[in-house]
């Protein structure tokens, strides 16, 4: 007899795995079931609270384009919309010493006669709880010919209600280098003059021999050329302590780039001279030099973003950005920091706004050419107001960097451009700088002729930033610093007091 066995009746079945879990769930405990049914109405409790909430009407319209901020005095100069640099490591140590320009006194011109004076900056208008930002008036503008434009006041149809449109434009000014243009030898000519402290674009002229309707100004494809000395000058005067002063030598031509001439070499064939007269010479294998040797690949690639390159232009109209690619070969960097190459691009336009930091203790100053935008009842839907971009340069690099500008214009590159400007009426009044630049493209067809720079009143506080751009084909007409020399003339000339303009007597 087993000990250890159990009996049971013989009618009783054997419990299966199925009876096992059955018994399992008979005793389960009451609580597991209360809270599975408290969890189930608690979901359902808040799936119907969220559907409530959602079908809430909104307190406010999310698509409700809110105006800027107002601008203080004591709080900056201008309203700040800074664009942060890709590599702020390698600019830090020199930027945050800096501080903002000073207000800088702004003295509108005299309004043309065919439009009623208006205030210099007046207070936007609210319609409703609406007013348009500058990328609101890019968006409005950007299906308009620009042929349309080039007027003071132009009417805008929308499908609500006409617009009109107040632009910044100089229409004498405009048409005075429009009609000046030497469009039997020339493919591309971009003219744009621009008030270095406010931003105000006073004239847009361009000509483009492809295509009639194209304006020039606001196209990133021509090459930069010496243009990019600048943004080399500024920062070898950052960061390699260098001044007008500083002496330099190089070996060979000065319109050559060897690779020759990329080394220290000091022999009887070396030229020494200073960093001014290397800038207004415009000398490739100095600024070659500078590129591979001493300034490398981060530091040109930062300066240049510092100076607007690979970022878009803050405008009421669309520019694409200029074009800037930094080698990583001894070579290729020395091309970038000279200029000797086609792959730098940039626009007329942007060429302007690099030319304002020089005057704005090294921050650029954002373009504007409509001032205002108001609806058919009057009301003003957008208002531009001067604001500063990032800071590309140092104070005392900017402060260098015109005085070697206006070495250029004296006894540089830009001399015969300005010849005789000690004898003119209204030139001799000025402070003049500048910077050229030449190259021909890759087909060899055409010749790109560049100058930009800057005039300032010694007696007063008129700032005008210029910048031309001509494509020479067969033959070399008028060059970019005569179209610049006309339009501060022109400028500079209205501003003058009504005495000393009947005084001047006409250049001989």
């Amino acid at each position: 007899m087993n000990l250890f066995r159990t009996d049971r009746p013989k009618t009783q079945r054997r419990l299966t795995w199925r009876d096992y879990q059955a018994q399992l769930q008979r005793r389960r405990p009451a609580r597991h079931k209360i809270r599975r049914r408290a969890l189930f109405c608690l979901s359902g409790g808040a799936l119907l609270l969220l559907g409530i909430y959602m079908s809430m009407p909104s307190t406010g319209a999310t698509n409700t384009v809110h105006p800027p901020e107002p601008i203080h005095a004591a709080a900056a100069p201008f309203a700040t919309q800074p664009k942060p640099i890709t590599k702020p490591t390698v600019l830090a140590a020199v930027r945050e010493k800096e501080t903002l320009p000073p207000t800088p006194a702004v003295v509108p011109p005299t309004p043309p006669q065919v439009a009623a004076p208006m205030p210099a900056v007046p207070p936007p208008v609210r319609r409703g709880d609406r007013v348009m930002n500058k990328k609101d008036a890019q968006l409005l503008l950007a299906g308009l010919d620009l042929g349309h434009l080039m007027d003071k006041n132009v009417i805008l149809p929308t499908q609500g209600q006409p617009l009109k449109v107040q632009t910044n434009l100089d229409p004498g000014l405009h048409t005075l280098l429009s009609d000046a243009m030497d469009r039997k030898n020339s493919r591309y000519i971009g003219i744009v003059v621009m008030e270095a402290d406010t931003g105000k674009v006073l004239a847009l002229a361009g000509f483009d021999k492809m295509n009639p309707h194209g304006n020039p100004c606001l196209q990133s494809i021509f090459p930069a050329a010496s243009l990019f000395k600048i943004v080399t000058a500024a920062a070898a005067v950052d960061h390699c302590g260098y001044t007008d002063h500083t002496s330099i030598s190089f070996n060979g031509y000065k319109h050559t780039l060897y690779k020759s001439q990329l080394k220290e070499t000091n022999n009887k064939y070396t030229h020494t001279l200073s960093f001014a007269d290397s800038f207004a010479q415009s000398i490739n294998p100095v600024f070659g030099k500078l590129g591979s040797l001493q300034l490398g690949k981060d530091l040109l690639e930062a300066y240049g973003q510092g100076f607007g390159f690979n970022q878009p232009l803050d405008f009421e109209l669309q520019v694409p950005p200029s074009h800037l690619v930094v080698s990583d070969t001894p070579y290729g960097l020395a091309e970038i920091a000279s200029g000797f190459n086609n792959e730098t691009t940039i626009s007329p336009l942007h060429g302007a706004v690099m030319v304002s930091a020089v005057l704005n203790q090294g921050r650029m100053v954002s373009p504007s050419i409509v001032n205002r935008i108001v609806d058919a009842d009057g009301k003003v839907l957008y208002q531009s107001q001067p604001t500063w971009q990032q800071r590309a340069m140092t104070s005392r690099a900017s402060t260098i960097l015109a005085e070697m500008m206006e070495e250029t214009v004296h006894s540089g590159t830009a001399r015969k451009a300005f010849r005789g400007q000690q004898r003119d009426p209204v030139l001799s009044q000025l402070r003049i700088g500048g910077k050229t630049g030449s190259i021909s493209n890759t087909t060899n067809d055409a010749r790109y002729d560049w100058f930009v720079g800057f005039a300032e009143e010694k007696k007063g506080q008129g700032q005008l930033a210029v910048a031309v751009m001509v494509a020479h084909q067969e033959y070399i007409g008028v060059r970019a610093g005569t179209y610049a020399r006309m339009a501060m003339a022109y400028y500079f000339k209205k501003r003058m007091p009504p005495q000393a303009d009947k005084d001047a007597k006409p250049k001989g």
